[in-house]
């Protein structure tokens, strides 16, 4: 996958969309629709996801460390091995998802 650092992806609709392994680290995808999406191993790092759908995505093994998902939809998403360190976690919907000790979570969890 190409190199998308810095990109305004602001596109309204990637849902069901393969971008695993993709550099997105600094991207612009607030309010976008990953629903479904196939994240895995992709470096979201930096990235402003707020208010993104993420639902049901796959973000194993992704780094989004410090990237803005605040407001974003991260219900039934797999976060199994993503490094959530230093991302802001602000209203963000975590209904049904999937981590485990191998989730970086950092203090991203903390109130």
């Amino acid at each position: 996958m190409a190199d998308r650092s810095d990109a305004n992806l602001n596109d309204p609709n990637l849902g069901r969309t393969n971008l695993s392994g993709a550099g997105l680290a600094g991207a612009d995808l607030s309010r976008v629709n990953l629903f479904k999406t196939d994240l895995s191993g992709a470096d979201l790092s930096g990235a402003d996801l707020s208010g993104a759908d993420l639902s049901q995505a796959n973000l194993v093994g992704a780094s989004l460390a410090g990237a803005d998902l605040s407001r974003a939809d991260l219900s039934r998403a797999n976060l199994r091995g993503a490094n959530l360190s230093g991302a802001d976690l602000t209203e963000t919907i975590l209904d049904g998802a999937h981590y485990d000790k191998s989730t970086l979570l950092g203090d991203a969890l903390k109130s």
